[in-house]
């Protein structure tokens, strides 16, 4: 397969921030042809853009750094031009103070990561729209239930050292009859000072997790009519919901913008990786988007609860020596294959969704 820098007369990488961008216009061998920094706003796109064909006027490319977050509306702006973009991948930091990194150079940076690959292996920023519209209430939801947690520890924590009675009067109950407790406390004038405010923090700790866990549920009811709007059928597979399924699509966006499964699979750290050693083994897969590895990992759980094909494959796989923790890594990697070819079928102009049986 031919490397980017083999079909552009150029690329312009850019170092996106909150306020600012930097970019660089670099020749197809990497020299440098021009630098620039502009706002990060409209009239900053169109800067860029200008600049970019000035310098650029043939067939180039943009490495826009961070396109999902600080450059999520320069990539918009871009493609909707015609441009070609893809995503840069974030600029390390120095091993040392000394270490020489300034916007000038993370932008120059950037350019040369792309023209190292060959067209298969770079990175296309994920899509908007419909996608976005998944993203926005998904990634609440994940930040409203890491809060949920959070608040429940600090309530178990309380408990631990609160006075002998109040200690005494909630350990022996479940984590939710805790919570409906804590919640309907009262505070009590004839009380110890520390008996009081223990009180007072438990009740609005418990109140704190009860609007969370509203939240929780108010985000997952809109999750599942925009999964339903976008892949009906996604929802019908063995261990998928809305919020599963809602990850999937965001992680995945859109048709062709994966070269493959094994790139899918990679995507979501379920691509086996060779361990080191005598022994012929594969080990955990770190890298790749966590948040789709998760979904991944709840899809493969609920599958082994519930599904005989899942737990008749776990079965055999285990006869033949497979430990648990490496059955469910490969039907991770089933389960990635799985996903990604029904969505590239279905994203097909003309191919009919069906709803699976």
């Amino acid at each position: 397969m031919p490397m980017l820098a083999d079909t552009i007369d150029g690329v312009i990488g850019v170092d996106t921030h909150r306020d600012t961008l930097a970019a660089a216009a670099l020749s197809p061998v990497g020299g440098i042809l021009a630098q620039t920094a502009t706002t990060a706003d409209v009239d900053g796109y169109r800067g860029l853009l200008e600049f970019a064909r000035a310098y650029v006027p043939g067939r180039r490319c943009w490495a826009v750094e961070g396109a999902g977050s600080y450059g999520a509306g320069l990539t918009g702006f871009l493609v909707q031009r015609g441009e070609r973009v893809v995503e840069a991948a974030q600029a390390r930091r120095p091993a040392s103070r000394t270490g020489a990194k300034t916007d000038a150079i993370d932008a120059v940076r950037a350019a040369p990561g792309a023209l190292a690959h060959d067209l298969g292996h770079l990175s296309q920023p994920r899509g908007r729209g419909d996608r976005e519209a998944l993203r926005v209430p998904r990634t609440a939801r994940r930040h409203a239930s890491a809060s949920r947690v959070a608040a429940i520890n600090q309530l178990k924590a309380l408990i631990v050292g609160a006075p002998d009675e109040l200690r005494t009067e909630l350990r022996g109950l479940s984590t939710t009859a805790q919570i409906t407790r804590c919640a309907g406390m009262r505070d009590r004038p004839a009380r110890s000072l520390a008996h009081r405010m223990t009180v007072r923090v438990l009740h609005t700790t418990a109140q704190r997790i009860g609007y969370l866990q509203a939240e929780i549920d108010e985000l997952g009811d809109r999750l599942a009519p925009l999964v339903d709007a976008i892949a009906p059928w996604l929802v019908d597979l063995p261990g998928i919901g809305p919020v599963t399924a809602a990850q999937v699509l965001v992680s995945w966006s859109y048709g062709g913008r994966l070269r493959s499964e094994a790139a899918f699979a990679m995507l979501g750290g379920a691509a086996p990786i060779e361990a080191s050693g005598k022994v012929v083994r594969h080990r955990l897969n770190r890298s790749g988007d966590r948040q789709l590895n998760r979904a991944l990992h709840t899809i493969v759980l609920a599958r082994l609860r519930d599904d005989p094909a899942t737990r008749a494959y776990a079965a055999r796989r285990t006869a033949e020596g497979k430990t648990p923790r490496e059955v469910r890594r490969c039907l991770k990697r089933f389960v990635a294959r799985q996903l990604f070819k029904l969505l590239e079928r279905c994203d097909q102009p003309g191919v009919e969704v069906m709803r699976a049986a």
